[in-house]
């Protein structure tokens, strides 16, 4: 693989696993009190094996990795895929802790509806394309980007119902607060809410 620039160019997408808001959420974020580590079921001394069915820009997989989980990157877009890649590679030569978090991490590429029955996971967590806000503000440039990137996300409903038949322990789809519920799909056993996102969670032991 080409060796990626440490240079980033000003409004280039880019996976920073060493500064910006990932390095402060590794410092202050509250460890496993914060809702998605609860969500994915990392509390009483456990700590799943988990799978992020949808990687995108690879921050709740570092989070989850950081908490000491071994995490299953799937990203089926070859340019994101490519860009979680350089950021991972650009972390581990940080060494240190950044090192071994990385070390928990491993990044697959292709369709995570295909590879969810090849893997072993006993926790899949679930972040596809969000729907258009109802409101008129400007989405963030950065998630604009990757919408431009993976696209809508058509087939969530799909991917749920696939990590729902394979995961050992639970499926948890991150999902808009006050949005509606995933068509097609059967209620969550419960729900992790937050003031933005909440956190849909079936347990399937």
């Amino acid at each position: 693989m080409k060796q990626a620039s440490d240079k980033q160019t000003a409004g280039e997408l880019r996976v920073d696993f060493v500064s910006g808001p990932v390095a402060h959420r590794l410092r202050f974020g509250g460890g496993r009190g914060q809702a998605l580590p609860k969500a994915m079921g990392l509390r009483n001394g456990k700590t799943p094996s988990i799978i992020d069915a949808t990687a995108g820009l690879g921050r709740d997989s570092f989070l989850l990795a950081s908490l000491g989980a071994q995490v299953t990157l799937i990203e089926r877009s070859e340019k994101m895929h490519a860009l979680l890649a350089e950021g991972m590679e650009r972390a581990a030569r940080e060494g240190g802790e950044l090192q071994e978090i990385i070390g928990r991490m491993t990044l697959l590429h292709g369709d995570a509806k295909d590879l969810l029955p090849q893997l072993d996971g006993e926790a899949i967590l679930i972040d596809p394309m969000h729907p258009p806000r109802k409101t008129t503000a400007l989405v963030k440039l950065e998630l604009r980007q990757v919408r431009e990137i993976v696209g809508a996300d058509e087939d969530a409903a799909d991917l749920v119902r696939v990590a729902l038949d394979n995961a050992r322990s639970r499926v948890v789809l991150k999902w808009p607060a006050k949005a509606d519920p995933i068509e097609g799909i059967r209620p969550c056993s419960h729900q992790i809410r937050g003031k933005t996102t909440r956190y849909d969670v079936w347990m399937t032991g």
